[in-house]
This record gives C-alpha cells, sequence and structure tokens, in this order.
C-alpha cells in the first residue's frame, strides 16, 4: 500500500498561490511558479506535483534526493545539488507546513453537528451549536459542552463538568472521574483500610482545548481541575484531582500529573514525565522525557532527570555518571599508592 491511501488528492494551487497562503519568499523571477501542487508528502515519500519541508537539520540531505516539485525549508537553507527543487523559505517551517496541509488537505470531515443516536446526553445536560457527539459518548448531569466542539467515540464526561468552546477529545477518554482521593485508616478491628473520600468538585475544560485519546482527567476533590485554554494533551495522559494547568500547555503521551499541583502557562511537559502533587511548574517550563518532578520547578527552566534538575547541571551529572568506572579505577590506584607508601613507611 502505498501513502496515498492516507487520503485523497485535491484539485491543487498553484506554488505561487501555496507561496502566498504559507507566508513563504517565492522571488518573482523563478520560473515554473504556476506549477501545480496538489499534495503534503514527506521528503522521502513525495513526487512530481507534492510539496514537503525541511524542520529538523537531522534530515537535511534528504533535500539533495527528495522528489518533490517544492520544499518548504528555513530562509538560510539552499540546496545546489537538487537544482530542479523549488524552495519556499520561510521563517518557521514547521508552521508553514502545517499551513500547506491544511490548504491542500484541510482539516479531517465531520459527519453534520448533533448527536448520535447511540450517545446518552442527560437531559441536564447542554450541549452548543455546531458540535459533534460520536457513538458511545455518555454526557452526564449538568454538564455543559460548548460551541463546536468534538467529541470522539466512547467518551464519557462525567457529572457538573464543564467544556469550553472548540474543544477536542479523542476516543474513549474520561473528563470527571473521580479523584484519587482515600483515607488510610485504623478502623476498630484492628485493620488499616482505605476509606473512600467524596470528590465533590469537578472539571473544567477552557476553549481550543484539545485532548488525545484514553486519557482521564479526574475532578477535584472539592474545587476544579483545570485546563487552561489552548492547552494540547496527547493520548495516555493523567491528570490528578485539583491539578490546574495554565493556557497553551503541552503534555506528550504518558505523562502523569498527581493532584493539587500547578501548572503554569506555555509549559512544555514531555513523554512519560511523572510530578508529583502539592507543587508548582512555573510558565515557560520544559521538562524533558522520563523525567521524575518532585519539587518546584522556577519559571522559563528547563529540568531533565528523576530526580528532575536543571538542564546544565543535569548534563554535568550525566558526564559524571559515565565516568565512573574511570574514576572508580583512578581511587583504587590512589588507594593501592597510599597503601603502599604507608607500608613504606612502616619499614623504616
Amino acid at each position: 500500500m502505498t501513502d496515498d491511501a492516507f487520503t485523497e488528492r485535491g484539485t491543487g494551487v498553484t506554488l505561487k498561490e501555496l507561496a502566498a497562503a504559507i507566508g513563504a519568499e517565492l522571488p518573482a523571477d523563478v520560473p515554473g511558479t504556476d506549477v501545480l501542487i496538489r499534495s503534503c508528502r514527506t521528503l522521502d515519500s513525495a513526487g512530481t506535483g507534492d510539496v514537503t519541508f525541511l524542520s529538523n537539520p537531522k534530515y537535511a540531505d534528504q533535500l539533495d534526493t527528495t522528489k518533490a516539485t517544492a520544499a518548504i525549508v528555513a530562509a538560510s537553507v539552499t540546496c545546489p545539488a537538487n537544482p530542479g527543487l523549488m524552495l519556499l523559505k520561510t521563517k518557521d517551517p514547521y508552521y508553514a507546513w502545517s499551513l500547506a496541509l491544511v490548504r491542500l488537505h484541510g482539516h479531517r470531515k465531520h459527519p453534520h453537528a448533533g448527536v448520535h443516536p447511540s450517545a446518552h446526553v442527560d437531559p441536564t445536560a447542554s450541549v452548543g451549536a455546531g458540535t459533534v457527539i460520536y457513538p458511545g459518548v455518555f454526557v452526564g448531569p449538568r454538564t455543559k459542552i460548548g460551541r463546536d466542539c468534538i467529541l470522539y467515540p466512547n467518551v464519557v464526561v462525567y457529572d457538573d463538568c464543564m467544556i469550553g468552546d472548540r474543544v477536542i477529545i479523542h476516543a474513549g477518554s474520561s473528563i470527571g472521574p473521580d479523584g484519587f482521593g482515600f483515607a488510610t485508616h485504623k478502623d476498630a478491628d484492628g485493620v488499616w483500610r482505605h476509606h473512600k473520600i467524596p470528590q465533590v468538585g469537578n472539571v473544567v475544560i477552557e476553549d481550543d482545548v484539545e485532548i488525545g485519546s484514553n486519557t482521564s482527567i479526574s475532578r477535584g476533590a472539592v474545587g476544579n481541575t483545570v485546563v487552561g485554554q489552548g492547552t494540547k494533551i496527547d493520548n495516555n495522559v493523567a491528570i490528578g484531582h485539583g491539578v490546574k494547568i495554565g493556557p497553551h500547555g503541552l503534555l506528550v503521551a504518558h505523562v502523569g500529573v498527581a493532584g493539587s499541583t500547578v501548572i503554569g502557562h506555555h509549559a512544555t511537559i514531555a513523554g512519560q514525565v511523572g510530578i508529583t502533587g502539592h507543587i508548582k511548574i512555573g510558565d515557560g517550563v520544559t521538562i524533558a522525557a522520563q523525567s521524575g518532578v518532585m519539587a518546584d520547578v522556577p519559571d522559563q527552566t528547563t529540568v531533565i532527570g528523576s530526580p528532575a534538575m536543571p538542564a546544565s547541571h543535569a548534563r554535568r551529572v550525566y558526564f559524571l555518571f559515565t565516568q565512573l568506572p574511570t574514576i572508580q579505577d583512578r581511587i583504587k590506584k590512589l588507594e593501592q599508592a597510599v597503601e603502599e607508601l604507608s607500608d613504606a613507611g612502616d619499614e623504616v
């Protein structure tokens, strides 16, 4: 199967029109600007009539061999080895690529707005105009869902939750289940048991949030769990009760955030990060993949590792870690030398 299976090619636009749509530079005296561009493809799969892109220097050598008609690149990029390739130069190739995809392929088409017959929306819940609710969705009592949202199959939104406008929730995700709250107590019979604490808060999802598949966002114990405007959450993420996530954050797959932690705006949290509860993650923070965050992180800080530490310090620590066998050998030699000197002193 070829990658043509993923989407039908559209009628296309001219190279000149595409450049205008994505804000790319295309010198007026370059011949062939009226050539038709019909599809977006990767560097290694593109052919005639396709546009591709380069944003990661790791793949720069593929510019020399791509069969694409045009490539979206940074302003500094040249490609003398592939003179037939038209270069669309832009300040932000990845963003321009997203615009090209929208222009040539568009977003996924959905059925007409409304509730699928197999979905259940409680009579006390409200659904805004233009919202699409797919089969198997459950919307609980008194929940409010805004305008132009998309709830994919088998999404569950529990009672009293608030979903803003233009929110996308992918298949199998749960919004508003009980938070993980238990009081461990030694009962009269001498047995320690975990007693469930009622979770009487809710979840607030602000406008323009997107939530991936099989993600769970727990309701607050006594207040709100909040996901701020424009934040994007990947698949298989767990958000604990009472967590507050600021606007325009990115949470990648398998992130877990424990209860009552506060995350600032524009935070980037990479895959498999674990964040303990009751701490503050500052604005503009970046947390590297598989980090374990156990304490507050100041604004505009990048942290790495478990336990997480500032990136500059972590790099030194990891370098020393790789040197441990050599350091151990040197210590053994020093110990041996000291022992020999000590023995020589005893003989004097």
